[in-house]
């Protein structure tokens, strides 16, 4: 086995109000405990309160030095694309290098109504944005439409990981990405992706698994967590949420570890911010 990073979603505009801490305290915090990233979703509008994606990572990258910057998943399809290449390169910039750019064609079909986008069309609309991203950061002359398109400043390319645990995400991290990054999915369904995904490629990707819990004492046990997962989502869930100690969550993580994971980002169920990073903080010292 590998070595496993562990990274860390960020808390929600309604978290922060109820915790008293805001996305730069957070993001301080989370690289002192030494977690390896921080992360925050891509979302125009979902009925609760949320920061636009490309300024919240923006703010998070410029009050700290050494943590990765993660995108979990951006969704370019949603934008002209040019427009999306230039938030991209700009957060690269910004961030010195620590960009890691989860890639996604999620949100439901009121998104995509209110940013005038064809949700029908998302996923060739996803599939042109991996092939053309690579080539408009590096400021290459890329045709869009009718124009050539010329974005400076041309920056390194981050990793790109292909969100989603379907196969045609497979098939996607396979030709276009550099990672494979399935959220809420058990360590048995990571090992049969891992091994679909080395059968497809043609070199070795990063394969991340986005997941939920929420650790220590005092805080929503497995069976509710997984209740709130199945009713949002529509899942079978009952044994995806990580609870307990440090140590039963570090077991957890090795798990995944062995299932092929290079990485695991956690969002926290319950618990207080603060708390629940630095009892995952002390999980990821113990793999």
């Amino acid at each position: 086995m590998g070595e496993i990073k562990v990274g860390v979603v960020l808390p929600s505009l309604e978290v922060q109000a109820r915790d008293g801490i805001d996305l730069r305290v957070a993001a301080r915090h989370a690289e002192a405990a030494g977690m390896d990233s921080v992360w925050l979703g891509d979302h125009l509008m979902t009925g609760r309160p949320s920061l636009d994606i490309v300024a919240a990572l923006a703010t998070a990258a410029a009050v700290t030095d050494r943590i990765s910057i993660g995108a979990g998943v951006f969704v370019p399809a949603i934008r002209p694309l040019a427009w999306a290449a230039k938030q991209v390169a700009s957060l690269q910039h910004l961030s010195g290098g620590r960009l890691i750019l989860g890639v996604g064609s999620g949100g439901d079909a009121g998104q995509w109504a209110a940013a005038e986008v064809d949700y029908a069309e998302r996923g060739p609309r996803t599939d042109r944005a991996l092939d053309l991203l690579p080539a408009l950061l590096a400021g290459e002359r890329v045709r869009i439409g009718a124009h050539n398109v010329e974005l400076s400043p041309a920056v390194t390319r981050p990793p790109i990981w292909v969100g989603n645990a379907s196969p045609i995400a497979i098939r996607r991290a396979a030709r276009a990405g550099d990672g494979w990054f399935p959220s809420l999915i058990p360590p048995a369904q990571v090992a049969a992706g891992a091994a679909r995904l080395a059968e497809l490629a043609d070199s070795p990707r990063d394969i991340a698994v986005g997941t939920t819990g929420a650790l220590g004492d005092g805080v929503h046990g497995r069976d509710r967590i997984a209740a709130a997962i199945a009713n949002a989502y529509g899942i079978e869930a009952a044994g995806l949420p990580i609870v307990g100690s440090p140590d039963e969550a570090a077991h957890r993580l090795n798990e995944f570890r062995a299932a092929g994971a290079t990485h695991v980002v956690m969002g926290f169920a319950d618990g207080r911010w603060r708390d629940q990073c630095d009892l995952l903080a002390q999980s990821r010292h113990l793999l």
